[in-house]
């Protein structure tokens, strides 16, 4: 399926590397970043040299040429790992990733630390070791001490009553480093990689004809709001082509879940997910609309802390586009949670640049193998600089991605 480029753009790695014309570079210089899913668990209590496998889940490109195609095979070893022995020790875990593998299974040598853990609570310092959190960092810590403040004054008895009512409801804080197989990693090459070797990129065509998609794209409304008051909040940026059963089934293969309706028994789920400082990956999203429409579809990918997740609402149009269903979607990142007083709740605060958020889900869904085709259509209508109904500011260039599924 192929088309000519006019009234398109096709930016953003996912795109550019599934589309490009131009050839495989065969060195990546230090400091290229590597999008990976581990296939394997590890954790803090891992034994030092343990092999850890992933696979790439995004392409790598240097000067706009592939250097490392998405679905590569990349692996390395604990190098240590710690489990902490009092509250005020930290919990460590070091990897590092020294080969990757060819469609042929040739290993070509590397050199790459962690960068970053996708959605992750814990952090990594500048040697690439991850950092786990500490007990006393937490909210359900702070509530603690709050408790034992009490407990010496007037209001001893209340302070009683709560210590008891937390003990019932909310669980220790773990502090452990623990990935199951699944989680996502950024890794960063250590050192010029010299990639000779059999890696061929996804056969992805183009959607067509290109006009006629560019104007169905372009009679879409692309501003979501909130129903009660109505707000702009934001913006769809991914439409989806196929059957509601299609989209369902590369969502589940890319890894991620769907979310629980907003319920008191979610709500405190949620609130017990806060004050343990851990994930909850069905947890509820706030309700927008498109056309006064609630969303048909919602998912999300979390790991071990509700204060950052991918997520995602999909609405249904009416319009087909060649005989086959249309699914729109918003798509952001929640990377921060605050309370707001105005909701009375928690409420998430996402990266303002969308077209990131954009290329991650594209990038995830081409590494299922389902989508037979895709474009980056423009919207000279869509601002690129908004914000949604919480405040946060949307940064965008507009255009949305379009995936064909099969």
């Amino acid at each position: 399926m192929l088309c000519h480029l006019s009234r398109f753009s096709f930016v953003g790695l996912a795109l550019l590397v599934a589309l490009s014309p131009l050839g495989r570079s065969e060195t990546a210089p230090a400091g290229t970043v590597l999008d990976v899913r581990l296939k394997n668990a590890v954790s803090c209590s891992s034994q030092s040299g343990q092999k850890v496998d992933a696979v790439v889940i995004a392409p790598v490109s240097v000067n706009g040429q592939i250097v490392i195609p998405s679905g590569t095979t990349i692996t390395g070893k604990v190098k240590s790992a710690s489990a902490p022995k009092a509250a005020d020790q930290r919990s460590k875990l070091k990897i590092e990733f020294t080969q990757i593998v060819d469609s042929k299974g040739k290993t070509v040598p590397i050199s790459a630390n962690v960068l970053a853990i996708d959605n992750a609570r814990e952090s990594v310092d500048e040697t690439g070791q991850i950092l786990g959190i500490l007990e006393s960092e937490t909210l359900g810590s702070q509530m603690d001490r709050g408790i034992e403040q009490m407990a010496d004054g007037p209001l001893a008895k209340l302070a009683s009553l709560l210590k008891v009512a937390k003990g019932a409801v909310i669980r220790d804080v773990n502090p452990q480093i623990h990935y199951e197989p699944g989680v996502e990693l950024r890794l960063a090459l250590t050192k010029e990689a010299n990639l000779k070797g059999d890696f061929p990129s996804p056969d992805v065509a183009l959607i067509e004809p290109a006009d006629s998609l560019y104007e169905f794209v372009n009679k879409l409304p692309f501003q979501t709001f909130t129903p009660k008051p109505s707000k702009p909040s934001d913006i769809t940026n991914i439409m989806y082509i196929g059957a509601k059963e299609k989209v369902q089934q590369v969502f589940t293969e890319a890894g991620w879940a769907t979310a629980e309706g907003l319920s008191a028994q979610s709500g405190l789920e949620t609130v017990r997910a806060v004050v343990e400082n851990r994930g909850y990956k069905e947890a509820p999203m706030s309700t927008l609309v498109l056309e006064n429409k609630p969303p048909d579809m919602v998912f999300q990918k979390q790991l071990n802390t509700f204060a950052k997740r991918h997520h995602l609402r999909i609405f249904a149009r009416p319009e087909k586009f060649q005989g086959l269903d249309v699914w729109v979607c918003a798509a952001t990142h929640d990377i921060d949670i605050a309370f707001s007083p105005e909701n009375r709740t928690f409420i998430h605060k996402i990266d303002s640049k969308i077209d990131v958020e954009r290329a991650k889900v594209v990038s995830d869904l081409l590494h299922t193998g389902k989508v037979k085709a895709l474009a980056l259509v423009d919207r000279p209508a869509v601002p690129t600089s908004s914000q949604n109904a919480t405040g946060d500011k949307l940064e965008t260039d507009g255009a949305m991605a379009v995936l064909l599924l099969q």
